[in-house]
């Protein structure tokens, strides 16, 4: 059984960092695309950051130099590092997994998802 599940989330200020995890479970994810996406109230869910398929990163462009993203193969976690976070990018935060070679920043690309983790930046 494939599992996906965050960590990481919680309450920072505004211009804070926090670090979210995934850790992956049920098989090795090489070779797939991986991606953080966000969903704020309201809000339809959103690409924030991730791999693709070839391991290569990429960002939306509102993340771009504020965000990194990483991961630990050997324990197949990936990582969402912010920073400078801003009170407009508090959301429910999802990691998700593709299950094919390709790359995508649309959501129903994606097969396997999180539950999420919150993140909320206060003013």
């Amino acid at each position: 059984q494939v599992q996906l599940v965050e960590s990481g989330g919680g309450l920072v200020q505004a211009g804070g960092s926090l670090k979210l995890s995934c850790a992956a479970s049920g098989r090795t994810f090489s070779g797939v695309p991986m991606g953080w996406f966000r969903q704020a109230p309201g809000k339809e869910r959103e690409f924030v950051a991730g791999f693709t398929w070839s391991g290569s990163t990429h960002f939306a462009d509102s993340v771009k130099a504020r965000f990194t993203v990483s991961r630990d193969i050997a324990k197949n976690t990936m990582y969402l590092e912010m920073n400078s976070l801003k009170p407009e990018e508090t959301a429910v935060y999802y990691c998700a997994a593709g299950n094919g070679p390709y790359t995508s920043r649309s959501l129903n690309s994606y097969a396997y998802w999180g539950q999420g983790t919150q993140v909320t930046v206060s003013s």
